[in-house]
């Protein structure tokens, strides 16, 4: 009843006020008509009481800008282009996310069933995360692996807010045999403050690092899982860099967690540190990368091992603390590194207790200039706060939503979950691993899925095809094990190579493909020379 109350109220209220609306923030709007603006991205902002327009495409051109518009109030209903054609609503845009939007511009559409995409995130760049450590080896540039949302979506149909989500009110489960042409999917309210209604929903929220399992862990570990975790971590590795600059005043780091994000994560910082450093990485198992291919797990040992990076295997961490060095604390400052974020200088240490979990090992308290934490995430859809108890959607003790093979939420036939916000099941019945790759090929069925639902076609079950496994190992080091090929890994330069190659091919749009191509192929090319300069100096100085 509450649901259908708001529903309804929300209807009369946006009849009665979108003209006032209209012409308060388009003065022009009725003269123009709404053909001329076919993308626009609003943020609504409360403390100034303004909107900033973000036009990313116009029908007159390809130029983007930036233009506020004062107004009394924020407005609180967004109102789409065009009210006849189906509104889809995709929060999140990692690769589940994104990509979906994606895959409904590249699809063939009747011209009156072609959807309007709107793309919600709470930051303005993509992450290609599985090449977030090449940051901290120096090998790409930010720009390469985390693109703006607006440039990538410039040459496109889709619009983006950036704007977090606070609050979903489905309806779809009230109507459960609505026709397709129906607008019986709800409606998400932003922090903002702007109510958007939609006919189809896509969740694609990701997840975060889970650092509330062991006390101190919020206060002293860096996660390691988003941009901003990176630029924390490369500004933390170049203090501590500036001020232990002798052998005597080794920086100790230690990664938690040997799957592949802390193996790969401690093959990379201990390639950055060389001799100034100490690694040690802590796991649980007594093995690293437990369920990844032999090849690559050997490659990965191998690697570690020559770097000489110390495994402590068999151990959890029962709890991190802090001491602080006194007098190097007395004159606490700050620094401002990678686009504006702010470090204080603690000059402090962190201890490590840590407890076996096998027998014949004993406990060991470890100490650490940095901790770096890879163990467990949790999705962000338990954040999500339904707007009815009614409509609130089935999640798993993961925070996961239950979907059926076609990535429909159970009980929700207009919302689709992919990605980490998904909780589907291989035939065996385990649960699919929360990685990239299934992300990717997610978003590609649920982009067809959507076009199946709203063209009144049978829609797709899901099937995971996993085509391989990959780790970095450092700027010119890598692993990859292709499952069509039994047996098989490809490591060294050889195996760095194929990564790339393979993420290349994975960028969003065929534009950014092309700039990073030429950029990585620049790169390579003035390496190649500085080696070939360095190996002729060297033969004519010992000639």
């Amino acid at each position: 009843m509450s649901t259908t109350a708001f529903a309804a109220s929300a209807t009369l209220l946006r009849l009665n006020c979108e003209a006032k609306h209209q012409a308060r923030l388009f003065p022009d709007f009725s003269r123009r008509g709404r053909s001329k603006i076919s993308k626009i991205s609003l943020f609504a902002s409360s403390q100034r009481k303004s909107f900033q327009f973000v036009v990313a495409s116009s029908a007159s051109g390809r130029n983007g800008g930036v233009a506020e518009i004062e107004a009394e109030s924020a407005p609180r209903y967004y109102s789409w282009p065009d009210e006849k054609k189906p509104r889809v609503c995709i929060l999140g845009g990692g690769f589940g996310g994104l990509y979906t939007a994606l895959r409904l511009e590249s699809l063939v559409w009747p011209d009156d069933k072609k959807p309007q995409v709107l793309l919600v995130d709470q930051s303005e760049h993509f992450v290609f995360k599985p090449m977030l450590y090449e940051l901290l080896s120096g090998e790409v540039d930010a720009w390469e692996i985390a693109p703006r949302f607006s440039d990538l979506l410039a040459n496109t149909n889709v619009l983006f807010f950036q704007d977090k989500v606070k609050l979903l009110y489905p309806s779809d489960h009230l109507v459960m045999n609505a026709p397709a042409k129906s607008s019986a999917g709800g409606s998400v309210l932003l922090e903002s403050g702007l109510l958007i209604e939609y006919d189809w929903l896509v969740l694609s929220l990701g997840a975060e690092a889970k650092l509330d399992v062991v006390p101190g862990a919020s206060e002293f570990a860096l996660p390691f899982s988003t941009l901003e975790d990176a630029r924390k971590v490369d500004l933390r590795l170049r203090e501590l860099e500036r001020r232990k600059f002798s052998k005597e005043s080794l920086i100790r780091v230690v990664v938690v967690g040997c799957g592949y994000a802390g193996v790969e994560l401690a093959a990379t910082v201990s390639e950055r540190l060389q001799d100034r450093g100490v690694v040690q990485a802590i796991n649980v198992e007594n093995t690293i990368c437990p369920n990844a291919p032999p090849g690559n797990r050997e490659a990965a040992t191998k690697v570690l091992s020559s770097r000489k990076v110390e495994l402590l295997l068999g151990y959890f961490v029962r709890c991190i603390r802090q001491v602080v060095d006194a007098k190097a604390s007395e004159k606490p400052t700050k620094s401002i590194g990678v686009e504006g974020i702010a470090a204080e200088h603690d000059f402090g240490k962190y201890i490590l207790e840590l407890q076996p979990t096998e027998k014949g090992l004993q406990s060991q308290t470890i100490e650490a200039d940095l901790v770096l934490w890879t163990v467990g995430s949790k999705s962000l859809l338990p954040q999500l706060e339904p707007g009815n108890r009614r409509g609130a959607l089935p999640l798993n003790g993961r925070g996961q939503a239950e979907t059926d093979e076609t990535l429909r939420v159970n009980g929700h036939p207009r919302i689709f979950a992919v990605g980490d916000s998904s909780a589907l099941r291989e035939s065996n019945g385990r649960l699919l691993p929360a990685t990239a790759q299934v992300a990717f090929q997610q978003a590609d069925f649920a982009g067809w899925n959507l076009w199946a639902a709203i063209n009144n076609r049978p829609l797709l079950p899901f099937r995971f095809q996993n085509l391989g496994e990959m780790i970095t190992l450092g700027r010119n080091d890598a692993a990859i094990s292709p499952s069509f090929i039994e047996g098989l890994t490809l490591d060294g330069p050889l195996g760095h190579t194929a990564r790339k190659l393979a993420y290349l091919i994975r960028l969003p749009t065929d534009e950014h493909r092309l700039k990073v191509g030429i950029s990585w192929l620049t790169k390579s090319a003035i390496d190649s020379v500085a080696s070939l300069q360095s190996t002729l100096t060297k033969v004519i100085s010992n000639s």
